[in-house]
């Protein structure tokens, strides 16, 4: 029988479904910003392989190679990454954008954890991961709405 958690989490941001969508997959800028997934690279493109360097709170840079499994633009990006071979620790990283009335955009973000070694992880390596994708959540959205008042004014 598998093993699977899942983190979900979703924040509002005052800035269209385009300007969101823009800092998302400016993959270069991630620096900049985003304390939690500090490097991306590769293609923007369903299958392209990924070059993905995370560095989870309280956690050591870790980097791996995903597959982007979505790529809809202004929608939804997503990709699957393994520990080792499949079915070991797989991860399954999602972003799904939804536009909401009076022009902001709802950003919901959440991966899913499966695999035989998920028992042994424990709850710390999935809290790790959740307060990563918390503090990405608000640094978008920092981002994002700073960006739009700039566009603005």
């Amino acid at each position: 029988m598998a093993t699977t958690r899942s983190i979900a989490t979703e924040i509002d941001i005052a800035a269209s479904l385009e300007q969101v969508w823009q800092v998302l997959t400016d993959w270069r800028r991630y620096p900049e910003w985003n304390p939690f997934i500090v490097g991306l690279h590769g293609r923007h493109e369903a299958g392209a392989r990924l070059v993905a360097t995370l560095h989870p709170p309280g956690g050591r840079h870790t980097t791996f190679r995903p597959r982007l499994t979505a790529f809809d633009v202004q929608t939804r990006l997503a990709w699957r990454g393994k520990l080792l071979v499949p079915g070991l620790l797989d991860g399954a990283h999602h972003f799904q954008l939804e536009p909401l009335d009076g022009g902001g955009t709802r950003l919901h973000h959440g991966e899913d954890f499966s695999g035989i070694l998920l028992p042994l992880c424990g709850d710390g390596m999935l809290e790790r991961a959740r307060q990563g994708i918390l503090q990405m959540n608000q640094a978008l959205k920092r981002r994002c709405e700073a960006l739009a008042s700039q566009a603005s004014a």
